[in-house]
């Protein structure tokens, strides 16, 4: 992928520290931790890089279930910010 074309963007930018911690909370608890040297990641397994991946999106998830759980009303039929797919507006 060249230059200036990162497709993972944070929708909520206020989010970014989050999830960046929230992603090393993940590797430790994994016990990839030991195995990433400050913010390189290259000496990790492409597996387990895509297990702690895997675990922040499911744990994400759970979060969002409970949360929509307890406020059903939380579910709206707005736009995602930043979302760019013309075809497909509503992003699903």
């Amino acid at each position: 992928m060249g230059r200036g074309q990162k497709r993972n963007r944070v929708l909520v930018p206020e989010a970014s520290r989050a999830l960046y911690d929230f992603k090393y909370q993940i590797a430790q608890e994994l016990g990839v931790g030991k195995e990433i040297q400050g913010e390189y990641w290259g000496n990790v397994p492409s597996r387990d890089a895509g297990a702690v991946g895997g675990n922040m999106v499911r744990k994400m998830i759970q979060f969002a279930e409970s949360q929509l759980s307890s406020n059903p009303a939380a579910i709206t039929n707005q736009p995602l910010t930043g979302n760019t797919n013309a075809k497909n507006p509503s992003g699903l």
